[in-house]
């Protein structure tokens, strides 16, 4: 071909095209090897930027969404409680206080400029941030070897204060910066202040200025002076170490440079914030008490009685002031030494009122009454006894008080006293133990935890042959609740604290047994039985003039010692013990827990003027019921020479009482 017979055409030099070197270098000479091709470097600053660009506007998207504007003007999720008692007179306050928010256009135009001035004086002339304000405070505080100052922009403790969490971290900050912007491009600078001002914390558990205003002067806050403004303003930085109430002098030194902030910006003429005399706050009334047993018991259930709100919340409870008064006079008194007493008394629904955790709040708030798991001893009788009418016994039945053993273990007797076949009222009012134990295992001890359970203890029972002496540890309140069923026929009686506490509902009312104890079977039995304990047995110390019932309850080596008991309209349990549980000595049932019982019972019945429930007929005037004697030990012809032994045993028996 023609094309062929030009081979000059594809070749150059005598060599042929593909063999020529690159043109542009980047071929090798033949017998080279190939060089290498160094890397292009990447630009990463881009993608740093795409990434926060991305970051802002997706922020920003969520703020427009789901940011409440708002927020800093809504009342506390958690607002001041002040709890009251039944007849309206306060007892505890718990809790912030916040009240309305306030429009600074209808403040003296002082008092805004007092907070612009000493905590953001270029306010009105940024745009969220403050370049100068921050480099002006990194200064500051690097001339005084500490944090002197903040760079953070009213707009964005606004920020911080109503969308973000405290923690200082970089990503908070970052967040305050882009919430900032977002809030100025939203709101004026007036509404971004009054926000401000409606919310910031103001020391003394008080937010927002209208809060601030009434606590500390006692005035509206569109009447605050110059002074009482740069007081307030001054107090932001450090809101519990400026707390005027706590640290006037402080308090006064931050004013001071308030006022010359002011100067500085020209809101004030100098020689008027030289002349300014500096504010005091006015004289606070007594500080009701932020926590008491009861209070500490109830405030859970307060607290979800009710909604957000501005200032207090007032939640009536069921305390009443004059029997909570003998109460604590009446574990006062008491003898106690370096052991402990707590006392609760309730009405026979259930509605608490008094309370008395321990000996002193302020040295311990443990509250003995409701969080103390102790053992009730004999205190727990009340059970066996109650499953024993159940299952056709009477408190005339025979029952044999002797030893006995079961599994290797023999319940003793208190007074090491057996006395053979007695009756149902003598076992219970003597708390013989061998009887009681003997009667758990006739009626069956899984019917004994069930008369437990109707009568709402709740705490795990064991199934040994000691349950019957509470061996189990259980509160003090739910004890005495179960005495309470007793006392109104009904049960379980629930322990309340608020008058108008919701009744249980859904599955929980589903699966709740409520029931009332038989009258003739039930009812009227354990009240003959209760009513012999108090008057002739082992709590004879704690008898009243009126019918009076009750039972004693002492635990292994004096631990624990128990009075539970009801009178008039009143059920009222009392317990004496050592926080290390050690051995109270000859403390027992019937000695001290007893005398507080009747101590308190003797004033509380005489003020108290309500009605019990209706007794049966036998119990409105009950005859005294003598119980049978023991048997002397000594042989009848010593019987005369004697008996000024025999009366000194009698006395030594009324000193220090039964279990």
């Amino acid at each position: 071909m023609k094309l062929a017979d030009n081979q000059e055409f594809w070749t150059r030099n005598g060599v042929p095209v593909e063999e020529l070197p690159d043109p542009f270098g980047l071929s090798p000479e033949p017998g080279r090897d190939e060089p290498e091709v160094a890397p292009r470097k990447r630009r990463r600053w881009p993608i740093v930027l795409y990434t926060v660009a991305v970051i802002m506007v997706v922020t920003l998207i969520w703020l427009v969404i789901t940011a409440p504007l708002s927020r800093a003007l809504e009342p506390l999720a958690d607002p001041a409680m002040l709890m009251v008692s039944d007849d309206g007179h306060p007892i505890a306050l718990r809790g912030a206080i916040k009240e309305a928010p306030v429009d600074v256009t209808k403040l003296n135009p002082l008092t805004p400029a007092a907070f612009v001035s000493i905590e953001d004086r270029r306010f009105y002339r940024h745009w969220g941030i403050d370049p100068r304000g921050i480099g002006r405070a990194f200064v500051t505080n690097l001339r005084g070897g500490g944090v002197r100052q903040g760079g953070s922009t009213i707009t964005q403790q606004l920020a911080k204060t109503s969308f973000l969490s405290g923690d200082r971290t970089i990503k908070r900050k970052a967040q305050e910066v882009i919430i900032a912007f977002w809030l100025e491009a939203w709101l004026t600078k007036q509404e971004i202040l009054s926000r401000y001002l409606s919310s910031v914390y103001f020391g003394d558990g008080v937010y927002g200025l209208r809060a601030a205003s009434h606590h500390y002067f006692n005035r509206d806050p569109e009447r605050l002076t110059l002074a009482q403004s740069a007081m307030l303003a001054g107090m932001v930085q450090a809101p519990s170490r400026l707390a005027p109430t706590q640290h006037l002098a402080a308090a006064q030194k931050r004013s001071r440079l308030v006022l010359g902030a002011m100067a500085d910006t020209g809101a004030i003429s100098a020689p008027r914030a030289e002349s300014t005399v500096m504010a005091r706050p006015v004289a606070q009334e007594a500080k009701l008490p932020a926590g008491t047993y009861f209070a500490d018991w109830v405030a859970p259930s307060a607290a979800q009685a009710f909604e957000s709100d501005f200032g207090e919340v007032k939640v009536r409870t069921t305390l009443d002031r004059d029997l909570q008064r003998l109460a604590v006079r009446a574990i006062t008194r008491a003898p106690l030494g370096d052991a402990q007493a707590a006392l609760v008394a309730m009405r026979p629904d259930g509605r608490v009122v008094a309370m008395v955790g321990g000996k002193n709040y302020a040295a311990s708030p443990f509250n003995r009454v409701t969080q103390a798991r102790r053992q009730p001893g004999s205190a727990f009788k009340l059970f066996v006894y109650l499953a024993a009418m159940r299952a056709g016994w009477t408190p005339d039945s025979l029952i044999d008080d002797a030893p006995i053993t079961i599994g290797g273990w023999t319940p003793v007797n208190s007074d090491r006293v057996y006395r053979g076949k007695i009756t149902l009222r003598e076992a219970f009012a003597r708390s013989s133990n061998a009887a009681t134990v003997r009667l758990s295992e006739a009626v069956g001890r899984n019917n004994v935890i069930r008369a437990a359970r109707d009568l709402g203890i709740t705490t795990p029972l064991p199934d040994r042959p000691s349950l019957p002496l509470g061996t189990a540890g259980v509160s003090l309140l739910e004890l005495t609740s179960a005495y309470a069923a007793v006392a109104s026929g009904r049960y379980p009686i629930v322990p309340q604290g608020l008058p108008d506490e919701q009744p249980v509902e859904g599955l929980k009312a589903f699966f709740r047994s409520d029931g009332s104890l038989s009258r003739n079977r039930d009812w009227s039995p354990m009240l003959d039985l209760l009513y012999a304990a108090a008057n002739n047995g082992t709590g004879r110390r704690a008898a009243l003039a009126v019918p009076t019932f009750g039972k004693t309850g002492t635990t292994q080596e004096n631990r624990d010692a128990v009075f539970i008991g009801f009178a008039g309209n009143l059920v009222v349990g009392v317990w004496v013990g050592r926080d290390d549980n050690k051995s109270l000595g000859k403390i027992s049932g019937g000695t001290v827990p007893a005398d507080i019982w009747r101590s308190f019972m003797t004033s509380a019945l005489a003020v108290d003027g309500t009605r019990g429930p209706p007794l049966p007929i036998a119990f409105n005037r009950p005859e005294p019921v003598r119980l049978p004697a023991s048997k002397s030990p000594l042989p009848p012809e010593w019987s005369d020479g004697t008996k000024a032994l025999r009366d000194l045993a009698k006395q030594l028996d009324e000193i220090f009482g039964g279990r």
